[in-house]
């Protein structure tokens, strides 16, 4: 009973312990987060004196969304954003899904090929392409300053990690059987991925989905060499105009960042639940 006793002691102490950590890592994490919400509600003099208090000495105040959404002319921007993020992100989710279906169902040469220069593909930095980018595409061929270019831009360099989770996916949780009794049934193989195998994926789906609108809605690098134009301009770098060169007014910057968060968040919140299906979704049951 006593060895019990020091056992099961042991264990609440541990779990105790691990709780403690846990919530020391999410109060860091989540921290810079909250001193957004408390400072937007500032006007700059309160934010500098005291970035700290919860309400600053002039009160609580909103009108740093309008001044914000004013000055960055905000409907434009986000407009801008959605499209180049939602259009960006479909394409992603298309061709990376079908580029990996037709990998792991082919024996070819030509797909092993493909893949490894996939997985390759995913080492090199972004930055060591940038000038070549720049002098390629706008230089010879003279196609920058539009979406489309950004779009697709974006959709090429992201293929390849998408097609990699999607490869695992369908290799792993998606049975052939269920393709072969599609072909049986007289689905054409676009009819089978489309019908069969794509809806079994909805987690993997759901986790590319996220992660590669996030980063096509945070993405500043790229949008920043492609588009010149101001009517082009995304949010992150519609931002640029809340720094000056001697002065910031931090309320407005705070502002626009949570106006920009807000949609990542949504999208997060409604694809939450697909992520944590489980990767047997897919699984033949019987």
């Amino acid at each position: 009973m006593d060895a019990n006793a020091k056992a099961a002691r042991k264990k609440k102490i541990s779990h105790a312990v691990m709780w403690i950590v846990l919530l020391l890592v999410f109060i860091i994490f989540v921290f810079p987060f909250i001193l957004v919400i408390i400072n937007v509600f500032k006007n700059k003099a309160d934010i500098t004196m005291n970035p700290m208090a919860i309400i600053g000495a002039h009160g609580f105040t909103i009108e740093n969304f309008p001044q914000a959404m004013e000055k960055m002319n905000f409907w434009v921007v986000f407009g801008n954003s959605l499209i180049v993020t939602v259009t960006s992100t479909i394409l992603t989710l298309l061709v990376s899904s079908m580029a990996a279906f037709v990998i792991v169902r082919n024996n070819w040469k030509a797909c092993t090929l493909l893949f490894s220069g996939m997985i390759a593909s995913m080492v090199i930095p972004f930055q060591v392409l940038m000038i070549p980018l720049v002098s390629l595409y706008g230089g010879i061929f003279n196609v920058l300053n539009h979406r489309v270019t950004l779009i697709l831009m974006h959709t090429g360099f992201s293929v390849s990690m998408a097609a990699f989770m999607f490869h695992g996916a369908i290799h792993t949780n998606i049975p052939l059987e269920l393709e072969e009794a599609a072909l049986i049934d007289g689905c054409s193989r676009w009819q089978t991925w489309w019908k069969v195998v794509f809806p079994l994926l909805k987690p993997t789906v759901a986790t590319v989905a996220i992660i590669d609108a996030m980063a096509f809605w945070n993405d500043y690098l790229l949008p920043s060499l492609v588009l010149g134009r101001k009517e082009l301009y995304t949010i992150p770098i519609a931002t640029q105009a809340f720094y000056g060169t001697y002065s910031t007014d931090m309320g407005l910057v705070m502002a626009a960042l949570l106006l920009a968060m807000l949609p990542i968040l949504i999208l997060y919140l409604f694809l939450q639940r697909y992520i944590v299906e489980g990767v047997t979704s897919g699984a033949v049951k019987g």
